[in-house]
């Protein structure tokens, strides 16, 4: 992924993908076996926050549905992508063509979501993007065999943008991945402060790894906004907001805005560096009796570890493929998906679901305030809610993304 957008290296890897594709197969369910693969970021900036941590959703994911599989079984298989398209487009073939794979789940870094996307929708089996940030996944790329769970950056940006701007953050300079990530969440960020009454000064972009922020920091202080937006994520961000401190940067005024960060990134920079910062998730470990439940079951496998937004969109999107491939009697992506979209899904995590046609599904969003080390009670315990958005109000409206799909 690194210092990939959606350029001629990226057009490479769809080509790719396409040529690996030998056309779509149909089957009901062979062997009575619907085999998930997990492909991930399993080591590099985003591990912490999908990583073996999407494995034991998806791993939990398919115990629960051995209660009500009937004679179907479930297998769970993982790999690593490294961050690149054309990896990840040669993994997601092999996994289909000779391993049996049905559906392909996680998909963190939007290049190669979007490469897998293009395969599978080639080999009519199914992606759930449920860690694949962009959305262009259910805008002009949109695919009937992809669903996009979890998050995107339209909601990413409508929720902080607008929060941080309605706040009094009105000019704003962004700090972006250079990839399809970064400037999706730029874009998103951008109209959504624009349409709030704020303006945009400036931005700047860095490549996949950065550890020194310090030219990309003195640009921003020099742009005379008082934001500064992170369009980026994972170690990268980690790395900034931790610079951000250090250098003494943010004035009386000032407001960090952090457009994609989870609950592990807030653990490594710590309370007293990431006190104040406004973000926006729609699960939170602490959010209700049900999140709680689930949390507490996968922190028992994860060393006492609350779960990402990711790890929970494994899980609900894992479930969801499940009980509707075995609906449909089929691991025909198209079908599956149509099923998936047949009715609202009651979801212990993300609560009540809605699959549009372009393959959004829709939920409600939350912003956080994170919380004072005086504040918290204990390890976690770092968000505070400040603001609920409706499903209807959180993702972009279905005509507006452009997705071929949608008539």
């Amino acid at each position: 992924m690194a210092q990939l957008g959606l350029n001629s290296a990226f057009a490479a890897a769809l080509a790719l993908a396409a040529g690996l594709a030998s056309g779509p197969a149909q089957a009901q369910v062979p062997g009575n076996t619907l085999k998930v693969g997990v492909l991930s970021d399993m080591s590099g900036p985003f591990a912490s926050q999908a990583g073996p941590g999407s494995v034991a959703a998806a791993q939990i994911a398919a115990e629960d549905f051995a209660k009500e599989a009937g004679g179907l079984k479930v297998e769970i298989v993982a790999a690593d992508h490294q961050n690149k398209p054309d990896i990840g487009g040669l993994i997601a073939r092999k996994w289909v063509d000779q391993e049996g794979v049905t559906a392909i789940v996680d998909l963190p870094n939007s290049a190669v979501g979007l490469a897998v996307s293009q395969l599978l929708d080639e080999k009519n089996r199914t992606t759930l993007a449920s860690s694949t940030a962009t959305s262009d996944m259910t805008g002009k790329f949109c695919k009937k065999t992809t669903v996009q769970w979890n998050l995107d950056t339209w909601a990413l940006g409508n929720a902080v943008g607008r929060a941080v701007t309605e706040a009094g953050g009105k000019s704003w300079y962004f700090i972006s991945f250079e990839y399809a990530l970064g400037q999706a969440l730029e874009r998103d960020t951008g109209e959504a402060v624009k349409k709030a009454g704020g303006t945009v000064l400036g931005s700047v972009r860095h490549p996949l790894g950065t550890t020194d922020f310090s030219s990309y920091l003195l640009q921003a202080q020099g742009s005379g906004a008082n934001v500064i937006g992170l369009a980026d994520t994972g170690t990268d961000a980690i790395n900034a907001v931790k610079q951000i401190g250090e250098f003494g940067i943010l004035q009386k005024g000032m407001f960090l805005a952090a457009l994609f960060m989870q609950i592990t990134d807030i653990e490594s920079i710590g309370l007293p560096q990431a006190k104040g910062l406004i973000l926006s998730e729609p699960f939170y470990w602490d959010l209700n009796d049900q999140t709680r439940a689930w949390s507490r079951r996968f922190a028992e496998r994860m060393n006492g570890r609350m779960p990402t937004i990711n790890h929970a969109g494994v899980y609900s999107a894992t479930m969801a493929y499940l009980r509707a491939a075995k609906a449909a009697n089929t691991i025909d992506g198209d079908k599956v998906v149509a099923q998936m979209r047949s009715a609202p899904i009651d979801d212990p995590l993300f609560g009540k679901v809605q699959i549009r046609p372009d393959g959004r599904a829709v939920h409600e969003m939350y912003v956080f305030r994170v919380k004072s080390p005086e504040e918290s009670k204990g390890r976690y315990d770092f968000y505070q809610l400040t603001k609920t958005i409706p499903a209807d109000e959180a993702f972009r409206p279905l005509n507006e993304g452009g997705c071929p799909l949608v008539k």
